[in-house]
């Protein structure tokens, strides 16, 4: 009678459905199907990529085919000169004239004389080949095309450079190239010191469809290049590319400037600018290694276009600068159009100085 006193078991919990994967949120499309959609990206982007690199060889052919380096070298083996003493100095004599600069100069030659001494050629043509394979072998490490971190939004490229090296016309020509990409793009007038620099800019940046951060000429730059930082993060521009007066790398008032810069960017993110891009004129020689030597100094650059390589450029500074510095070579510009402006391909470079045997 007194069994409703007893405590009765708790109720059986209900038994959960068995979950099934989610659902890509909102996207309608399975995880495979993404997968493959991003495959299909990763193959048009390298198809891309090989056709820009072909068209870069035909066009790097063209136009380094006429520089001092390739008329030199290829008139030395335009004949069928006998292997000896006096065709490695002729070599030295040609890469020397061509800007390559005495230390790299003297590094090529001296290890083709000990491979000649040690008979591994058979005859000049075997040392051509060599010649091209050491010269690859300088090249190839600072062959690191400029990515776009999308984490980094904006990515924040700092230019800077002497006067004179078309610094500002190499700005319009990756905004360019980033548009082409699908980067969204803003500038920052940041060289307010030339006349008509601020207007040159934006003639660029309306030419592109790129709006342009300015404060006129005699503006503060630092102050230029942290508005134009602030104006894209709140934009959510993919890409901001910042201007800098010219000057020479003897004026230290200016070089200072340029770390000025930097720290006030530093200021409103840590990590910028992502990348330090210095603008060097091809036809400088030698001369471009000490200005390298002072603006790493005070700004740590990153990352180098050479310009100008057409016309009276001779070629050999980009082995000089290579060697002594080993900083990337992302572009190289070899004309006056947008699409002048190349990824750096040592390959092409190499094989558009060098004739392609003897009697070529």
């Amino acid at each position: 009678m007194f069994d409703f006193l007893k405590k009765k078991p708790a109720p059986a919990a209900p038994i959960a459905p068995a979950r099934t994967a989610p659902e890509p949120a909102g996207s309608g499309f399975s995880p495979e199907d993404l997968a493959r959609a991003y495959t299909v990206r990763q193959e048009e982007k390298a198809a891309r990529l090989e056709a820009e690199r072909a068209e870069g060889r035909e066009a790097m052919k063209g136009v380094l085919g006429g520089s001092l380096f390739a008329r030199s070298l290829g008139s030395l083996f335009s004949r069928h000169p006998k292997l000896d003493e006096d065709l490695l100095d002729e070599v030295e004599t040609a890469l020397i004239s061509a800007d390559m600069g005495v230390p790299a100069t003297t590094e090529v030659v001296e290890r083709l004389r000990k491979r000649m001494k040690a008979r591994e050629f058979a005859d000049a043509g075997a040392l051509l080949r060599a010649l091209r394979n050491d010269l690859l072998a300088m090249l190839r490490p600072v062959a690191k095309p400029l990515e776009i971190d999308p984490a980094a939004k904006p990515f924040v490229i700092l230019t800077v450079g002497v006067n004179g090296v078309g610094k500002t016309t190499t700005i319009g020509k990756l905004a360019r190239r980033f548009q082409n990409e699908g980067h969204t793009l803003m500038l920052a007038a940041g060289d307010t010191f030339r006349a008509a620099a601020v207007a040159q800019l934006q003639a660029w940046g309306q030419r592109n469809g790129v709006p342009v951060i300015a404060q006129g000429q005699d503006a503060d730059p630092a102050s230029v290049a942290y508005d134009g930082l602030q104006q894209a993060r709140a934009r959510g521009v993919d890409v901001l590319i910042a201007d800098t007066a010219g000057r020479l790398h003897t004026q230290q008032g200016l070089m200072a400037e340029l770390g000025k810069i930097r720290r006030v960017l530093g200021k409103l993110e840590e990590r910028a600018p992502h990348e330090v891009l210095m603008v060097i004129d091809g036809t400088t020689g030698q001369n471009a290694l000490n200005q390298l030597r002072q603006f790493h100094a005070a700004v740590r650059v990153t990352g180098l276009v050479v310009t100008k390589l057409d016309g009276t450029a001779k070629g050999g500074v980009v082995f000089a600068l290579a060697r002594e510095f080993g900083l990337p070579i992302r572009f190289i510009g070899l004309g006056e159009k947008p699409e002048d402006l190349r990824v750096f391909d040592p390959e092409g470079f190499v094989d558009a100085l060098l004739p392609e045997s003897l009697g070529g």
